[in-house]
């Protein structure tokens, strides 16, 4: 997995500890090592994690290890970007995008 410094790795036996049970709204990326966006996107991801780590948690989640999450929330692509508020889904976004156009889009749930 490309590991995005700064932003924790999820998994299926962690991800309702770390992501469903979190105080803060939660990005996760569901990200893959065959996959040229998600090594893009990693830099910005963890420009994000830094920035807004007081407002946003920032996580991964290798699609090819877990399956069990992956499949629940029905991804298809990467990277799907997902955040989650109160253990629920509220907004979803599909491939990678600049750091700008990344905070444009979650300036409403964070």
């Amino acid at each position: 997995m490309i590991k995005a410094a700064g932003v924790a790795e999820v998994t299926d036996v962690d991800f309702e500890a770390e992501v469903i049970g979190a105080d803060l709204p939660v990005l996760v990326e569901f990200t893959a090592d065959w996959c040229p966006p998600c090594r893009q996107i990693a830099p910005v991801l963890s420009a994000i994690a830094f920035e807004e780590g007081d407002r946003l948690k920032v996580v991964q989640l290798d699609v090819d290890t877990n399956p069990g999450t992956t499949n629940a929330y029905g991804v298809l692509s990467m990277p799907t970007l997902m955040v989650f508020r109160a253990g629920e889904p509220v907004k979803s976004m599909v491939g990678a995008r600049s750091k700008r156009r990344l905070l444009e889009e979650l300036s409403d749930v964070i």
